[in-house]
């Protein structure tokens, strides 16, 4: 029996029905906003599984369907692999939930979320995160929820709840934020520089909205919510086993105490990370050679300990004593350097390296048609700047097999894309290349997605890219007491403050303003203070760094590199498109043929010229220029014959077709080749002649262009006057037969009557 909930959010009807579909899950629920609709559902695995680490999935399906499409593809129609956009999506909802779990559970929990239906209007990742916060609260599966989300903007200084993806894409701020009552989990944010009291404004917002839908939520677990799970984190262990546990923490807490005392006095990063490795597989080894009997299920309870119990000494210490693992205080910048121009054939290179993280940055500028097509759920889209980031197994000192971009890699590259968008020349006449940076994590030790903000800026300024400032990025990172009450906000955290820390708070912008933000928690949630002192912090430490990258570069290079190609661009009335495009495609392809160029052209006429050969550019944009202009009576050409005329009556040669620019060419007629009279056109030129001409006349009506080529030598003194050799050009015919007009693309067919 299935069962409808709604509520009202920004002023339309958000319903969840429960109850009708996939009913073999933990828990199933269709959410609907406007006319998008989605379907989450829930399910736990049957038993435990043997994995070190809590085993989630989080699946987010597009469907084609959902937006009435077919796949553009001509030989693959049915949807492939998640679409970045996907795996942001799925990503989204994953760093919302997540924290809510208790990481000592075993069992497999999957959810997966299905796209409908979409309006275009609606983004579906409100109604997502609602149906998985849902779903999860009312099965049986272990969780602290529910959660709420919701998206908020400011456009022209208003605020916006649950905006359109129009009104989105208008705005100066976005904001995309979960929670749990009043107290924020995930935030995803794009701004335009954006001042961080307008980011906190939007936060607070956002979390009464949050706790409005939290309690929607927790309204329906009440009415219809299973009861949860229970005696799920120790399962397979015997009553044996299970009292045993309590000695083997107390075990674990001495271990990690004494190894964190040591990890204190080593400076060398790689040596801390390894001993930390180390760790468990030790405690595991003394704890064997205590009892050569202990079960596999207590070593593995016994490494997760000391891996927490790390954790608690790395919380401990910050809040005892306000310093580090590296000896630096809460609010300190590890050690800074960058240059660019380091790879010789690149466009354009940035490395930049904050303590032991290291990324190198390296920019590829390329024509208009080498931009991105995006045929996805929500509308085909193009991308003329993209960011990709690399984490390869040897910045941490492991061998991982390179298997191509994972979700991680998807999700940091976007981040780092997001930041720099907001800086990038808008103009295409200004600067219309499609512009790619890759981003190689070659150390890293914290933050490495943010370190690749600050080397894409870097490589950005050395390509010759008029950027409007640099962005630089940092990750904010909290340390909280056992009762949640104190906490200590650090700056720049490295790996070791990532992994036993409560928060990793990217933020990126310029010197004015937030570009990007991206937040993920391992708490329950965080209060809005601890999110003002982050954006505090971090604007300090922005502007240490933003610093260091001006030192280095102060702007964009005038010059772009020798290697970069070059390209020109054209404005031409949008209704001479089809000139320069021809039947077919063969002007613009004789065009590309004969220069080697790229030719794009905008619907509004604006065409762009790509090429490495300067020479050759010039020789086609002429060519475009030349399709393109209107001739006029008294301008002068050099042009080809193409053609000699005849009367179709009586066959006598009556002109000469001349081409004056590519697709356009007029017709000298007899009288007007030379004040004295000629027996032939064929014994003044011939087919192949380049002789100069001059424009006398212009039939706009019929399309013919009349000719002269006497007008351009002055006539005999002796000769006697004669209408038909002034410089107005031929004398036309009586009667229908207009021979001497010419006429423009007619030399191949002949004159018209």
């Amino acid at each position: 029996m299935s069962k409808t909930f709604e509520t009202e959010v920004a002023g339309r009807t958000l319903t969840i029905e429960v109850g009708k579909l996939a009913p073999q899950t933990n828990a199933s629920v269709t959410v609907q906003y406007g006319d998008t609709m989605v379907l989450a559902t829930a399910v736990m695995g049957k038993q435990p599984t043997r994995m070190p680490y809590f085993p989630l999935l989080v699946d987010y399906e597009e469907r084609l369907y959902a937006a009435g499409k077919i796949k553009g593809s001509r030989f693959i129609k049915r949807e492939g692999r998640p679409t970045d956009e996907a795996v942001l999506s799925g990503r989204l909802i994953d760093r919302s939930v997540r924290p809510l779990f208790n990481q000592a559970l075993r069992r497999d929990i999957q959810v997966v979320i299905t796209i409908l239906s979409i309006d275009k209007v609606n983004d579906p990742d409100f109604p997502a995160l609602m149906a998985a916060s849902t779903a999860l609260a009312i099965s049986d599966i272990p969780w602290e929820g529910p959660i709420g989300a919701v998206a908020v903007a400011q456009k022209e200084g208003k605020w916006i709840v649950n905006p359109s993806m129009e009104e989105k894409a208008a705005s100066e701020l976005q904001l995309f934020v979960s929670g749990k009552d009043l107290e924020v989990i995930m935030i995803e944010a794009a701004g335009k520089e954006v001042a961080e009291n307008a980011v906190a404004d939007g936060l607070k917002l956002a979390t009464g909205e949050i706790a409005k839908l939290t309690d929607f939520i927790r309204g329906i677990q009440k009415q219809i919510g299973k009861p949860k799970a229970a005696n799920l984190l120790n399962e397979g262990l015997t009553a044996e086993e299970t009292a045993a546990l309590p000695a083997t923490k107390a075990k674990a807490e001495a271990f990690a105490a004494k190894m964190f005392a040591e990890i204190m006095a080593m400076p060398d990063v790689v040596e801390r990370g390894s001993r930390l490795k180390k760790a468990r597989d030790e405690f595991a080894e003394a704890l064997r050679a205590e009892n050569a009997e202990i079960s596999e299920a207590v070593l593995a309870y016994a490494q997760n300990e000391v891996d927490e119990a790390v954790g608690r000494e790395a919380h401990s210490h910050v809040m005892k004593h306000d310093i580090r693992v590296d000896g630096r205080k809460t609010n300190q910048v590890r050690p800074l350097s960058s240059e660019v121009g380091l790879v010789p054939r690149a466009h354009g290179s940035g490395l930049f390296n904050r303590g032991e993280t290291q990324v190198l940055s390296v920019v590829t500028l390329g024509g208009p048609g080498d931009k991105q097509t995006i045929d996805d759920m929500e509308g085909d889209s193009e991308k003329t700047y993209m960011h990709h980031y690399n984490f390869p197994g040897f910045s941490v000192g492991e061998v991982k097999p390179m298997r191509g971009a994972g979700r991680r890699e998807i999700g940091h590259g976007a981040l780092a894309e997001k930041a720099l968008v907001p800086v990038l020349p808008k103009d295409k006449q200004v600067f219309p290349y499609t512009i790619r940076v890759v981003s190689e994590t070659l150390s890293s030790n914290g933050s490495s997605s943010q370190a690749s903000i600050c080397g894409s800026s870097l490589a950005l300024m050395d390509a010759g890219v008029p950027i409007k400032a640099p962005v630089a990025g940092i990750a904010m990172g909290l340390m909280t007491d056992p009762a949640g009450k104190a906490y200590k906000v650090l700056t720049d955290i490295q790996g070791i403050e990532d992994h036993a820390g409560d928060m990793d708070f990217k933020i990126a912008g310029t010197k004015t303003g937030i570009t990007a933000i991206q937040l993920d928690i391992k708490l329950g949630g965080i209060s809005l203070d601890i999110c003002k002192d982050a954006l505090s912090g971090a604007k300090t430490a922005r502007e240490q760094i933003l610093e260091v990258l001006t030192t280095t570069i102060a702007a964009p290079r005038a010059e772009l590199s020798e290697y970069a190609p070059r390209i020109v661009s054209i404005q031409i009335d949008k209704e001479k498109i089809g000139e320069v495009i021809g039947p077919g495609g063969k002007v613009i392809n004789k065009i590309i043929e004969e220069t080697g160029v790229e030719i794009d052209i905008e619907e509004d006429g604006l065409v762009m010229i790509t090429s490495t050969d300067a020479e050759m550019m010039k020789k086609a944009k002429k060519w475009v220029e030349d399709i393109v202009k209107d001739i006029q009576i008294g301008e002068v050409y050099e042009g080809e014959v193409v053609q000699i005329v005849k009367d179709r009556n009586s066959g006598s040669e009556i002109g000469a077709i001349v081409q004056l620019t590519p697709g356009k060419d007029g017709m000298v007629h007899i009288s007007a080749l030379s004040h004295e009279r000629v027996p032939s056109v064929s014994s003044v030129v011939k087919v192949g002649d380049v002789v100069k001409v001059k424009v006398v006349d212009i039939d706009a009506e019929r399309g013919r262009i009349g000719l002269s080529m006497k007008a351009l030598t002055e006539r005999p003194m002796n000769m006697p006057p004669d209408d038909r050799s002034d410089d107005r050009g031929p004398r036309r015919p009586r009667g229908d037969d207009r021979r001497g007009g010419g006429f423009s693309r007619g030399g191949d067919r002949g004159p018209r009557r």
